[in-house]
């Protein structure tokens, strides 16, 4: 479906065809009543009439001896609601990796033992190198804080900040005071 949605919009980057569509949004015309209202040949509109033919946006009847061209709204309104669904904008990034980010957020604060250079302070990179860290921990197990410390201090010193900063984005529960620290899902 991707490829159709790229197909629309490629129908509708050229101005003439944007123009075309605003056009028969308000009146059907013939292709010799378009090229004068544009100031254009009549065999571009044709050829812009028949890209906007294609992906369903307008329609031609007969009358005379004039193909007489307008606007189908319905299938305007039908073909963007499908395009625009949720199900099609959420396939048309299926092959777009989405740990890119944190890999090259990873590989840019880390060491090649894996220990962090610094705590990033912009906020997106922090998130990246927490969702790293975390990864260290099993999922259910509880830690006591002494663990929680030798666990952090295989990336970054200050095992203090590491860990206040795990339980700031929910990465990391805890009970209060001291208590024990664990990963959920």
């Amino acid at each position: 479906m991707s490829e159709d949605l790229v197909a629309f919009f490629k129908v509708l980057s050229d101005a003439n065809r944007l123009k075309i569509i605003g056009l028969l949004a308000q009146h059907p015309y013939s292709v010799e009543e378009l090229a004068t209202l544009l100031g254009l040949k009549a065999s571009t509109v044709s050829h812009h009439l028949s890209k906007l033919s294609k992906v369903g946006l307008v329609s031609a009847k007969a009358d005379s001896y004039y193909n007489v061209y307008q606007l189908d709204e319905q299938a305007l309104s039908e073909k963007t609601r499908s395009l625009f669904s949720q199900e099609n904008l959420s396939a048309s990034v299926a092959d777009v990796d989405a740990d890119a980010y944190d890999r090259k957020v990873i590989n840019d604060y880390t060491r090649k033992d894996g220990s962090l250079k610094t705590i990033p302070a912009q906020k997106k990179k922090l998130e990246a190198v927490l969702r790293h860290v975390v990864k260290a921990f099993k999922v259910g197990k509880r830690y006591s804080e002494k663990q929680v410390n030798e666990i952090l201090s295989a990336y970054h010193p200050d095992t203090a900040s590491l860990r206040r900063e795990l339980v700031g984005a929910k990465l990391m529960l805890r009970e209060g005071g001291g208590g024990e620290y664990w990963r959920e899902e």
